[in-house]
């Protein structure tokens, strides 16, 4: 896009972690915020909170598993701005699924599927007909994972298998737009910084399941990242952070440059080599 300033975008999953990192980003740039989260004391906070760093932002309380929710999303999202101009499908919630993959309940599936997968669907149905009709220069961002895209890890294989039909969409959504020369630009992003560590995005904290994706089993989502961290630890690898605010600056820049691939440049290559080598060898997929 040749100018943020002045334009509108639409974060979902935008009360805390990638998607609040975004907005804040986006303000910077001087764009109207308007916010998406299903945790509405979460989505207060966060718009009383940009709205006093000087930025225009509402916060709309969103369900993205429910189209005619996301529905509601765009059309408050022009009652207040008139328009969109960027539309970032980043809501994520970890589904909880214990065990090997053949131990997941078909919940853990469903409730994986309903956020990541027609989450990002629904933003598409209810935004790109918008964006069409106002012939304005507009883009699309579908946060994705390395995790998926890039080297599946076993041990996540709802969060994996999710996040690589995000990265399929989204080449499919932007062949069929430039097939039709539609002024939509269209970017997978793979949440990294220029500071290479853990990004703590609030992810693994616990997510309410709505009840027609309910569990037979306690979730305790919370375990697997400090499991993690452990392990990094007794390995004798230093656990660092990474700050959100480099993924916001890698998707303000791939904004700007019109990017599809938006990662921050030397943290995949050796990564995305290893797989297509293993791809060509018709070796095993996994690493490790």
């Amino acid at each position: 896009m040749k100018e943020l300033k002045g334009r509108v975008a639409v974060i979902t999953g935008g009360a805390g972690g990638i998607g609040r990192a975004m907005a804040e980003r986006f303000g910077q740039e001087g764009m109207k915020l308007v916010i998406a989260d299903l945790k509405q004391e979460a989505l207060d906070e966060a718009v009383a909170e940009l709205r006093a760093l000087g930025y225009e932002a509402i916060g709309v309380r969103t369900d993205v598993s429910k189209l005619e929710s996301v529905e509601a999303l765009r059309d408050a999202t022009l009652a207040e701005f008139g328009a969109v101009h960027v539309l970032c499908n980043n809501a994520g919630v970890a589904s909880g699924a214990k065990g090997r993959i053949w131990e997941h309940e078909t919940n853990d599936w469903g409730f994986a599927f309903s956020v990541h997968v027609y989450g990002v669907i629904n933003g598409i149905n209810a935004f790109v007909p918008t964006m069409l009709a106002q012939g304005d220069e507009c883009h699309i961002v579908n946060t994705t994972s390395s995790n998926g895209g890039f080297a599946p890890i076993a041990s996540s294989a709802t969060y994996a298998t999710c996040k690589a039909a995000c990265v399929t969409i989204s080449e499919c959504l932007w062949g069929q737009l430039h097939a039709i020369d539609a002024k939509i630009g269209v970017s997978v992003l793979f949440p990294t910084g220029r500071t290479k560590g853990i990004l703590n995005t609030g992810i693994w904290a616990a997510s309410e399941r709505p009840p027609e994706f309910p569990a037979d089993h306690e979730i305790d989502t919370t375990s697997a990242m400090a499991g993690w961290m452990k392990a990094m630890e007794d390995a004798g690898t230093p656990v660092e952070f990474t700050p959100l605010s480099e993924v916001a600056d890698t998707v303000v820049e791939g904004l700007y440059a019109d990017r599809f691939w938006m990662v921050e440049e030397g943290r995949f290559e050796d990564t995305v080599k290893a797989r297509t080598q293993i791809i060509l060898d018709r070796a095993h997929p996994l690493y490790g």
